[in-house]
C-alpha cells in the first residue's frame, strides 16, 4: 500500500501535519475510487487506513505512545474524512 510507505517516510512530520496530509490523500482516494458500488472497498481503505496510521504513530518515540482510546481522541481532534460515493454511476 503506497500510504504505509508514505507514512513510514514520513513519521517524522508533526502530528497535525500528518493528519491534514492523510486527509487530503483520503478524499483524494474517495474522489477517483468513490463510485457506486464500491463503498465496501473504500470503507475497508478507511479502516485499514487508521490501522496503519495507529501502528506507525505508536513506533514514534515513547514505546506505546498511544493506546486505542488516546488514539480515538486524536482522530476527535484531527478528524479523517469518512468514506462515501462521490459518483452516481447509475
Amino acid at each position: 500500500m503506497a500510504y504505509k510507505e508514505w507514512l513510514k517516510s514520513n513519521r517524522t512530520l508533526t502530528t497535525p501535519e500528518i493528519m491534514r496530509k492523510t486527509a487530503a490523500k483520503l478524499r483524494g482516494h474517495y474522489g477517483y475510487y468513490g463510485v457506486t458500488d464500491n463503498a465496501k472497498r473504500i470503507g475497508a481503505y478507511y479502516h485499514e487506513v487508521k490501522g496503519i496510521l495507529y501502528k506507525w504513530l505508536n513506533r514514534r518515540g515513547k514505546t506505546g505512545c498511544y493506546n486505542w482510546e488516546k488514539f480515538r481522541r486524536l482522530l476527535s481532534r484531527f478528524p479523517l474524512p469518512t468514506p462515501r460515493t462521490m459518483v452516481n454511476l447509475f
